[in-house]
């Protein structure tokens, strides 16, 4: 799950962080007397869930600026958040299409002297959580990345006791801050580790931290995600998600209680197991398919689940085929076939549907499909995941 800007620089806030003043508006009204109250000069940020808003357009609107803006007079703020609030914001990360802006962040302006990034993720070789920082931030991170690694400091955090004050100054002073600005820094590594931590996060990054040239060390931007599995934990985050940032089918996937992650393909997937469908995925790709989804409707499915399943991919345009690959255990075969059948008279099969089952009583599953043949004439089966992946990719095609 993933939270704006202003969100996470809140989180931040309250684990100590310095961040600059702001407040969120939701109308161009809102953000010209965000602006009044600021006093100016301000930035104008817009909060979708996309990295790229800088370097970003909006869509058809035929103005030079993305979305992240500098304003300096009264009179620019509301034909800017008009702009915003009106036309799709498009950036590497959103795609042509774009991405809605609901709200934006009214910003102090900061008076930069120097540039940092900071970031937490899970490094999953050494099976810890990592604090990475470097003396170069801003836009072009990704960039210093991959043009010299070695300029990306590491540090491994201990879950159990957090971020050691000795790791902290020992950054600091790789990361070039002079003795007066190096606790300062030191207390923003420590409030991000913290939330990174306390509130299960799988990302967490600052970029950029920004030196003043007065030598103050705040955080002008801001980005969380948190694991969807540690939720129920955090209900205090989990009321942050903003369902207009998130893709209508996988809100509706998690809401019946499946597992769907919407791809850029035209072979729908409905598989039990995570790995089986990560297999599923591969084979279609391996006989030149594409798939359009990863849905894993676990391993109880029921005829419920499996209608709205067969709902959600057909809900997707791009589909035109579906691949139902099963291996039954728990729920064995044939009350699978069952389900599958219900939901083709329910639902409605307009597209190819290519059924793979495999396990308890498989024979009694297939003597149900054979039955139902007549009536469902878009459903073949398959003898094998090679078969079933060859045939849903010739019939999409």
């Amino acid at each position: 799950m993933k939270i704006h800007e202003y969100q996470a620089k809140e989180l931040l806030a309250a684990a100590g962080a310095a961040v600059p003043r702001g407040i969120v508006a939701s109308s161009p009204d809102e953000a010209v007397a965000a602006f009044d109250k600021s006093g100016g000069p301000v930035v104008l940020k817009a909060q979708i869930h996309a990295g790229g808003r800088g370097k970003g357009r909006f869509k058809d609107s035929g103005k030079d600026f993305g979305g992240v803006k500098f304003i300096k007079d009264r009179a620019d703020v509301a034909p800017v958040a008009e702009v915003m609030f009106k036309y799709p914001l498009v950036t590497k990360q959103t795609g042509e299409a774009g991405q809605r802006v609901g709200k934006v962040l009214v910003q102090e302006a900061a008076d930069i002297a120097r540039e940092v990034y900071l970031g937490m993720v899970i490094d999953r070789a050494i099976g810890l959580p990592v604090l990475m920082a470097c003396a170069e931030g801003g836009v072009e991170i990704e960039e210093v990345a991959a043009r010299t690694p070695d300029a990306i400091l590491k540090a491994p955090i201990n879950p159990d006791t957090g971020l050691y004050p000795c790791q902290a100054r020992r950054l600091a002073y790789d990361l070039g801050f002079p003795a007066d600005q190096a606790p300062k820094a030191e207390t923003l590594m420590t409030a991000l580790v913290k939330v990174f931590l306390d509130k299960d996060c799988s990302l967490a990054e600052i970029n950029p931290v920004v030196v003043t040239p007065k030598g103050d060390v705040i955080a002008l931007d801001a980005k969380m995600t948190f694991d969807d599995n540690a939720l129920f934990r955090h209900p205090d985050i989990e009321k942050l998600l903003d369902e207009s940032e998130e893709n209508p089918a996988e809100l509706r996937a998690a809401k019946a209680g499946l597992t769907y992650i919407s791809l850029t393909g035209n072979i729908g997937c409905l598989v039990n197991g995570a790995g089986l469908a990560m297999s599923t995925m591969d084979i279609i790709k391996y006989h030149g398919g594409e798939p359009a989804n990863f849905l894993d409707v676990g391993g109880g499915v029921t005829a419920e689940g499996a209608i709205e399943a067969f709902r959600i991919i057909l809900s997707d345009p791009r589909v035109r085929g579906v691949l139902v690959n099963i291996f039954g255990g728990i729920a064995k075969c044939d009350l699978i076939a069952g389900a599958l059948v219900k939901a083709g008279r329910e639902v409605g099969f307009k597209v190819p549907v290519v059924v793979r089952l495999e396990g308890t009583n498989v024979d009694k599953a297939r003597e149900i499909l054979a039955a139902a043949k007549s009536e469902l004439p878009m459903m073949q089966t398959a003898t094998g995941m090679t078969d079933a992946a060859k045939k849903v990719v010739a019939a999409a095609k």
